[in-house]
């Protein structure tokens, strides 16, 4: 049996127009701090004049956050959080309990085609892991009875957290990098910063506008390309936009590539047409979750499903090179690699 785990980052690449003149007190070269965090690689520029002591503030929080948040983290409260399944409820942070309490939300709009009680099955596969593996059914068979976002208990007096039956993993991995970026918008904000851009390994969240005074030209990146190779972009200013594809991370078995967007129904990944999504939405958290949950839908619901959030727009690539746009972005998406095209349903 041949297999081969591949970790491929998906960049979106955020370019700096027209800069030749400034607009107020804001800087065309940034205050940038780069560092390896949860991961991935972190990046932050900020714009402000006289405001790089805010990049401390910056990090200090995301640190803080990957820990507790973080699968295998010194002081993980989700590691807490699962070691006590079935046993006893956990008292968290605020920051952690608003986590699990979102992704229990977006689990119940997902109607359990995204569940945060996917822990289980995500340690089984392991993709993007050099043990990653693929299980035999049997043990996904297995592991399928543990996923169940119902039977997680939230107390909001007192912030505690409890699964309810042993065994029972929550892995948050899939929302945790977007709401660490909205919680990196917050600390910007308390400190007057006006313009920025956030990159959390792939979320991007633009602030403001360019130095220029125009919106920010964020191009889309090519789910099928490692190379940070684009098939379009679009113009920007405080939005997230998010992009999942299957070629992010996979694994190879035997000639055939298992990504790592599990379905917690059947224990396998999505299989459907879609080959990635990039969501663009105000907080970086609705992007990640509504990504994973479009991938269930596929194209045709998925479009629908989007179509249907207030302030949340969507380009599809599927698995033929063709791209597919919701409404809100039919006057603002530009198509620039001559390998893909624009499709109709």
């Amino acid at each position: 049996m041949k297999k081969r785990a591949t970790i491929v980052g998906l960049l979106i690449l955020v370019f700096l127009a027209g800069c030749s003149s400034n607009e107020g007190d804001l800087l065309q070269s940034p205050y940038k701090q780069t560092e390896f965090l949860m991961g991935t690689v972190v990046t932050v520029k900020i714009y402000d004049e006289g405001k790089e002591n805010v990049l401390d503030s910056v990090f200090n929080r995301i640190e803080m956050l990957a820990e507790q948040i973080g699968v295998g983290e010194v002081d993980s409260q989700i590691d807490e959080v699962n070691a006590n399944a079935g046993e006893k409820p956990t008292e968290v942070t605020d920051d952690v309990f608003e986590l699990v309490q979102a992704g229990k939300s977006y689990s119940e709009q997902a109607e359990g085609s995204f569940d945060i009680t996917i822990g289980p099955l995500t340690s089984l596969w392991h993709i993007g892991y050099d043990d990653a593996r693929k299980p035999e059914q049997a043990e996904i068979d297995e592991v399928l009875s543990l996923i169940n976002y119902k039977k997680v208990t939230l107390d909001e007096e007192n912030k505690t957290v409890y699964l309810e039956d042993e065994n029972m993993q929550m892995d948050l991995g899939a929302i945790a990098k977007g709401f660490i970026a909205d919680e990196v918008n917050e600390v910007l904000d308390e400190n007057g910063v006006t313009t920025s851009i956030i990159d959390l390994g792939g979320n991007i969240f633009v602030k403001g506008n360019n130095p220029s005074g125009d919106k920010w030209t964020v191009g889309i990146q090519d789910p099928f390309s490692a190379r940070g190779e684009t098939v379009g972009k679009i113009e920007a200013s405080d939005q997230s936009i998010v992009t999942s594809g299957i070629y992010e991370r996979y694994l190879e078995v035997d000639g055939v590539s298992y990504h790592h967007l599990l379905n917690p129904i059947d224990g396998y990944p999505f299989d459907n047409e879609i080959a990635g999504v990039t969501i663009v939405s105000e907080k970086s958290i609705d992007g990640d979750a509504l990504s994973t949950v479009v991938f269930s839908k596929g194209l045709e619901g998925g479009m629908a499903f989007i179509e249907n959030q207030e302030g949340v727009e969507a380009i599809f690539v599927n698995k033929d090179n063709q791209i597919f746009i919701t409404s809100g972005l039919e006057d603002e998406f530009q198509l620039t690699n001559d390998s893909f095209q624009l499709g109709e349903l």
